[in-house]
């Protein structure tokens, strides 16, 4: 009496209406998998050989923004001593290093 005939109709009999209600959930979510999180576990795994591969006389920038040069790496520790200026060596923590500034090299040739 009070259901409208399109609204009962809109029912699709068995599993194939609940595959099709949930079809545009499960497409988000492969969507959003390989545009996000994907690419972000990716970029992880590259920091963390980058922090893995770090070794003495390497100059690295903070995530502060300080730019330093790696003067003692111990392995197995979070903790690394970098100079920041002449005389003035601190002790940094690996997960605060942002990136390694590699040296460009020269190209000296000349036409």
């Amino acid at each position: 009496m009070f259901i409208s005939p399109a609204y009962a109709q809109d029912a699709a009999p068995g599993a194939a209406g609940m595959v099709m209600q949930l079809a545009p959930l499960v497409l988000i979510f492969v969507v959003f998998y390989f545009l996000l999180i994907r690419p972000q576990q990716k970029k992880a795994k590259e920091h963390r050989a980058m922090l893995a591969e770090l070794k003495r006389g390497d100059r690295v920038v903070t995530a502060g923004g300080i730019v330093a040069e790696v003067k003692k790496v111990t392995e197995g520790s979070d903790e690394i001593e970098a100079d920041i200026a002449p005389n003035v060596r601190v002790t940094l923590v690996r997960g605060t290093i942002q990136s390694v500034i590699r040296p460009q090299p020269a190209n000296d040739t000349k036409a």
